[in-house]
C-alpha cells in the first residue's frame, strides 16, 4: 500500500522501526554496517533508518535516524512515498519503508556517524542486485519503485 505521507493512519501506531531509500539520480544513499560478532547483517550494504524511540511517528522515526546516521534533517513533505510492511525483525510488528530524494548539494553535505564502517552513493540496480545487500530491502525496494511508478526503472525487472 503506497500513499502520500501527509496523513498518518491507524498502521502507525504500532510499528518496530522505519528504513528510508533516498535516491539521487541512478543512485541510492547507503551505508555499510559494521562488521560485530551478533550484529544481524553485519558487513551488508545497509539503508538509512533503524528503531523506534518511545511513541514517535513512522516519518519521526526515520528522520531522526537520517539525522543521527548521516546529519542530514529533511521535512517529512520530502517523504514521498511510505508503506506499512511486516517488520524485518520482530515477527507480527510492522515497520515503515519511505521512499523520496537527495539532491547533489546534500550528498556533498553528509556528516557519516558512528554507525557503520562507511556510506556510499550507490546504484540502484547495483545495490538490488548486490551479494551483500540486505535481502529484505532488496526486496522493499524493488517493491516500492515499482509501486511509486519512480521514473528510475532500468535494471529493475523483480
Amino acid at each position: 500500500m503506497s500513499a502520500r505521507l501527509a496523513l498518518v493512519t491507524s498502521e502507525s501506531t504500532d510499528f518496530h522501526g522505519a528504513k528510508l531509500a533516498l535516491i539521487c539520480g541512478d543512485a541510492l544513499l547507503t551505508y555499510l554496517r559494521d562488521d560485530l560478532p551478533g550484529l544481524p547483517w553485519a558487513a551488508h550494504w545497509d539503508l538509512p533508518g533503524g528503531g523506534r524511540e518511545g511513541q514517535e511517528s513512522p516519518q519521526a522515526c526515520v528522520l531522526r535516524e537520517l539525522e543521527e546516521e548521516f546529519g542530514l534533517r529533511f521535512d517529512p513533505a520530502r517523504l514521498e512515498h511510505g508503506w506499512s510492511l511486516p517488520s524485518m525483525s520482530e515477527v507480527g510488528r510492522r515497520g515503515w519503508f519511505f521512499l523520496g530524494r537527495i539532491t547533489e548539494a546534500e550528498v556533498e553535505a553528509i556528516r557519516f556517524g558512528d554507525e557503520g564502517q562507511f556510506w556510499k552513493m550507490m546504484a540502484v540496480a547495483d545495490f538490488l542486485a548486490h551479494p551483500r545487500g540486505i535481502p529484505p530491502l532488496q526486496d522493499r525496494l524493488a517493491m516500492a519503485l515499482r509501486e511509486s511508478g519512480w521514473p528510475l526503472t532500468r535494471g529493475i525487472n523483480s
